[in-house]
């Protein structure tokens, strides 16, 4: 990959995109990971308002640390950058009160996960629409085409997706090209809903790299996960490993199709509307 050339290919992106509807910038959430710096610094590189935010909600000091010490790295470079703090961890407590929910609870952890990423999105929102700004969303190929792995109207709740076609391989290399700190190029892959460090891979199974694979396995061939799903010989070639994998890709790629395709619209043919 020539990292200048796609670096100055998504910028200008940005910057026509912005441009063509009217908005004064762009607002990202910043988590102290890779894909949120990648973003942020993309962003931040068109020469518009860029707004960055960090929205804590019982989170590591570690991740904490890690997106302010972006955050100051960003503001040295760029003086259209400002940066907003939003304490969001009493108003997920609230929240958790008012359904009668506990957040300990391990029963209700995934759906109390997708509360935070959606109170995230809220308040991004709220300086977009306060700013005439778009919101940027974060997520790179595999997690946005591949399994799925981010939450509906949460972090996939965004105006444009400028790092979607960039694979977190490739994120990686970009961030390194353009001097995103050491902390954030070292730091393991997390969501961060979870209060804890506990990392993406440790949620999925497989790291970043092995799902890339299966994902370039499959185009190389022409293939669906479906195919895969209804034709096991299809992968009989591949190691134990390689194969475990792939029915992990493809069970999430397949469970969470209702995330990337259109929302089902009920169209009612002419004559039954008489």
């Amino acid at each position: 990959m020539n990292h200048q050339q796609v670096a100055s290919f998504i910028v200008a992106w940005l910057r026509d995109y912005a441009q063509s509807v009217g908005a004064k910038g762009f607002v990202v959430g910043v988590s102290g990971g890779i894909d949120s710096a990648l973003t942020s610094t993309l962003c931040a590189m068109t020469g518009l308002r860029t707004v960055v935010v960090e929205m804590p909600i019982y989170q590591p000091q570690t991740q904490v640390s890690r997106a302010m010490e972006h955050i100051a790295w960003l503001k040295t470079k760029y003086s259209q950058v400002h940066d907003e703090r939003v304490e969001l961890t009493e108003v997920f407590d609230a929240f958790c009160k008012s359904v009668s929910a506990d957040h300990q609870d391990q029963m209700s952890g995934l759906a109390l996960a997708n509360v935070r990423s959606r109170l995230r999105m809220v308040s991004l929102y709220y300086f977009a629409s306060q700013q005439g700004l778009l919101v940027a969303g974060t997520g790179n190929k595999v997690e946005d085409f591949g399994i799925g792995f981010y939450t509906k109207y949460g972090d996939g709740g965004v105006d444009l997706s400028p790092i979607a076609d960039l694979m977190k391989t490739e994120v990686f290399a970009l961030s390194k090209h353009l001097g995103i700190v050491s902390s954030i190029l070292q730091a393991r892959p997390t969501d961060g809903l979870w209060g804890d460090d506990r990392t993406d891979e440790d949620q999925i199974g497989a790291s970043y790299s092995e799902l890339e694979r299966c994902m370039q396995w499959l185009a190389e061939r022409g293939l669906q996960a479906i195919d895969v799903k209804l034709n096991q010989d299809l992968i009989k070639d591949l190691s134990d490993r390689e194969k475990y994998v792939m029915q992990i890709y493809i069970q999430r790629h397949l469970a969470n199709q209702h995330k990337m395709i259109p929302i089902p619209v009920c169209v009612i043919p002419g004559e039954v509307r008489g």
